[in-house]
């Protein structure tokens, strides 16, 4: 039905876009553009970004060099969030310590000062709802809520205009999950 020359000629079509849709996914996480200011340069020295301490703290961990986890820090801060990042070589034993499966782990880690999770590019939208809902969690071995790997369009991953729905993930400690919510547009994150 089809011949080799077609077959040959649609595979390359199709990694020539793979690798395009790579090299954004890339460049959105680069710390390449020069307006972009690293908060924090070395691991022990974490930056506060809201001075208002009345705003719920949480404390970021992820890579001196990612671009993405400013963008995203730059998204909680707005949206009524003090972050204090820290800068860490050695996140996959940072996530490992604290109960987060490698199938669930993205690019940052999030912690409340009540020492729940929020791993990924989660909307600070649903990190609020949990927050007000956290009493609710404590008997029910909740570690917090995950955006696992960096889906496109979601706060810090945005690409022109390009969206992939996504689900948030309600972490439990004894390594399972739940979907918390569906996120299917872009406007549903805010």
């Amino acid at each position: 039905m089809f011949s080799k020359k077609y077959f040959m000629k649609s595979l390359t079509q199709i990694s020539k876009i793979s690798a395009l849709i790579t090299l954004l996914v890339l460049s959105a996480c680069s710390a390449e553009n020069e307006d972009q200011t690293i908060r924090a340069t070395q691991v022990n020295e974490p930056e506060t970004h809201q001075s208002n301490s009345t705003l719920p703290k949480l404390n970021v961990y992820k890579s001196p060099t990612c671009g993405c986890c400013e963008k995203w820090l730059d998204h909680i801060d707005e949206q009524g969030f003090q972050s204090v990042a820290h800068n860490n070589n050695d996140l996959s034993s940072l996530k490992q310590s604290l109960g987060i499966k490698p199938h669930y782990r993205s690019c940052h880690t999030a912690i409340s000062k009540e020492g729940y999770i929020f791993e990924g590019h989660i909307p600070a939208k649903f990190i609020h709802q949990f927050m007000a809902k956290q009493q609710t969690y404590l008997a029910k071995d909740v570690l917090g809520l995950a955006v696992p790997a960096m889906p496109i369009g979601s706060p810090g991953m945005e690409v022109a205009n390009k969206f992939m729905p996504y689900q948030v993930l309600l972490l439990k400690s004894d390594g399972s999950s739940t979907i918390y919510t569906t996120v299917n547009t872009y406007s549903e994150q805010f």
